[in-house]
């Protein structure tokens, strides 16, 4: 059943004549009714919705309101796979995020006090540490689809239209409790005091923020982004919860090694701080990588040579191309001060 405060405010808006709101209203018990799985209830509020879209008569512009799911095609949708406990994340960042999620279990009682959950959480650091993983742990213990939004399906070079896709993916996104995981967040929240950008993007910047603040709160947000100083700072503001994904510790890593030596079905030869100081990776990303080429060349071998001899020959071969990768670096940086 649908909570009173909705459907006094359907009934408001059928009174007076607001379609607007008794759409935002109808919207948001399709949304509860789906969260508590009551799939035939929210469709047939959908299945109205759109008929009412097909039938509603052109305005000035001569055109109908965009069709219900029409912003879909800006989102890939996934089923999260990972919770809390497959993430290595710092104890601050998991207090956080465990804080969240029971917001959002328990938004009825917070509700019942004039209270809403966060649902707004902007996630800065580094890449290859973990943020996307992040959106969709939040996605798995709550419980929730992962809706991840797709820029080239968004983001055009015709004027005004990028902005009118937008709003047509967060209606999309408003039928349904969800988590919205926006990737390199700093592509459409810029900062709009840049004189280098142009209007197009100021515009959008504004539609971004004006449906952030008019997102429900059963929609939660999740931005991530390496370049927060790109930020527009009314974007900053918006955020009700801003965590800095870091790069790992030495300690988080060697734990990440030692569960994942745990995994293989023959002695590896290495502890897990052993192989840590050989390989000395600077992300999470980096490590999994290691692991999974590990895994490639054991698995293609098929069993013609133990796995001590496919560590110790991973484990030459990844210092060999780390110390490459860093001679690399630092000759282009020498260039860049002698062109300098």
């Amino acid at each position: 059943m649908a909570r009173s405060d909705h459907l006094i405010d359907l009934v408001k808006a059928g009174v007076q004549g607001d379609v607007d709101s008794a759409r935002k209203t109808a919207e948001a018990i399709a949304a509860e009714e789906r969260g508590k799985k009551h799939s035939g209830v929210a469709d047939r509020i959908a299945r109205v919705l759109e008929f009412a879209d097909q039938h509603r008569p052109t305005g000035d512009s001569g055109q109908a309101r965009p069709r219900l799911r029409d912003g879909s095609g800006g989102i890939l949708r996934q089923e999260a796979r990972r919770s809390f406990s497959d993430l290595y994340l710092d104890a601050p960042v998991l207090n956080a995020c465990q804080e969240l999620v029971e917001e959002q279990r328990r938004a009825d009682l917070l509700r019942a006090h004039g209270l809403e959950p966060r649902h707004r959480v902007l996630l800065v650091g580094p890449p290859g540490n973990g943020k996307t993983s992040l959106a969709e742990g939040l996605a798995y213990e709550m419980a929730l689809p992962l809706f991840t939004v797709r820029y080239e399906a968004v983001v055009t070079s015709y004027l005004g239209e990028t902005a009118q896709r937008l709003k047509r993916l967060f209606d999309y996104v408003r039928t349904e409790p969800c988590v919205l995981f926006f990737d390199e967040f700093d592509a459409i929240g810029k900062e709009r005091g840049d004189i280098h950008e142009t209007g197009e993007i100021k515009r959008l910047v504004t539609t971004l923020l004006l449906q952030l603040d008019d997102l429900p709160s059963y929609c939660v947000v999740v931005g991530a982004t390496n370049h927060p100083e790109l930020l527009d700072r009314a974007t900053w503001r918006r955020f009700e919860l801003r965590l800095e994904i870091a790069k790992p510790g030495r300690n988080l890593l060697i734990r990440y090694f030692s569960d994942q030596l745990d995994k293989f079905d023959q002695n590896s030869g290495f502890t897990a701080t052993r192989l840590y100081e050989a390989i000395k990776p600077t992300s999470f990303s980096e490590a999994e990588n290691f692991f999974l080429d590990t895994r490639r060349r054991y698995v293609l071998d098929q069993g013609k040579r133990k796995l001590r001899t496919v560590f110790d020959e991973r484990v030459r071969a990844w210092g060999s191309r780390m110390t490459n990768l860093g001679e690399e670096q630092q000759n282009g940086r020498a260039s860049d001060s002698e062109t300098a």
